[in-house]
């Protein structure tokens, strides 16, 4: 049985492709590749068809980590074909749980959540000079998703 999962933020050129790249690595890393289904969308629609911010492309080649992901909206059907939706912030959060349907089968929750040195939010790096926030989103990021799949016991 396949398992999903979803990582979504504000426009799915940042936060949330570097969230599936590196969770996509870890299951890899794992050897259970091939048993998830893994993408990434946006709540909003402004960069649609874009590739990931140069940036966070330059932070997954310098780690050795395959990116590849054009944006996109989150659609309704995403809240019965994924089993877990993670948001970044409290209002991707707020925001996923008003499009849920009342037939939405996700579990959606901040990815934050997992990581094991306690920074909740996943700060969006956009706006930032330089490369440090998308290292940073990177490492936590890291850190959360692995802590994710050890909590559900994937090896």
């Amino acid at each position: 049985m396949t398992k999903s999962a979803l990582f979504v933020c504000l426009g799915n050129i940042c936060r949330s492709p570097i969230a599936e790249a590196v969770f996509a690595q870890a299951l890899q890393e794992r050897g259970v590749r091939d048993q998830w289904r893994v993408d990434s969308a946006a709540l909003g629609d402004w960069h649609v068809g874009r590739a990931p911010d140069r940036r966070a492309q330059a932070t997954m080649k310098k780690h050795n980590v395959p990116m590849n992901c054009k944006a996109r909206v989150v659609r309704t059907s995403d809240f019965r074909e994924f089993d877990y939706i993670f948001g970044m912030d409290e209002s991707n959060i707020s925001e996923l749980k008003d499009l849920a349907p009342s037939n939405s089968t996700a579990q959606i929750e901040l990815l934050g959540k997992y990581d094991p040195e306690g920074a909740l939010i996943i700060r969006d790096p956009y706006y930032d000079d330089g490369d440090q926030g998308f290292e940073t989103c990177y490492q936590q990021c890291l850190r959360c998703c692995g802590a994710f799949l050890d909590s559900i016991n994937v090896k």
